[in-house]
């Protein structure tokens, strides 16, 4: 695998957080981060549902692979240098269930942080603004 590509939700404060995280790790695959539902996500990526993307973490490898939940913030983790070993391990049946639980917390989390009413929201204008890093 030569690239990733995270789609993640630029309207939500964690997601940009985690998005930011991501680009300062050291990547021995490299991670495109775009806005889910943007028109550039739409553009990349005709065939995918940019709904579903909005609601659940999405990553497409450049041979077409598509990642989504606990599978997405594992190859996440896959792809940086510090982060591979354990990976590796979440994958296996016995690290499952932690990047389930994981992938559930952050959803809920999110939910809490953006409000109700927030997921018939798109940013297919191309207008998804991300926020600069904290600080």
């Amino acid at each position: 695998m030569g690239r990733l590509t995270v789609l993640y939700d630029a309207d939500c404060p964690l997601c940009v957080h985690l998005r930011h995280w991501l680009l300062r790790q050291r990547q021995l695959v490299p991670l495109d981060l775009v806005p889910a539902g943007s028109q550039q996500a739409r553009r990349l990526f005709p065939a995918l549902d940019h709904t579903a993307t909005l609601r659940e973490i999405t990553v497409v490898g450049d041979r077409g692979q598509v990642y989504r939940e606990a599978s997405a913030w594992i190859v996440c983790l896959w792809a940086l240098a510090e982060h591979r070993p354990k990976a590796h391990w979440l994958a296996t049946p016995a690290g499952q269930p932690f990047a389930r639980v994981t992938v559930l917390a952050a959803a809920k989390w999110r939910e809490a942080l953006k409000g109700p009413g927030t997921d018939d929201r798109s940013c297919g204008d191309g207008h998804c603004e991300v926020p600069g890093p904290p600080g």
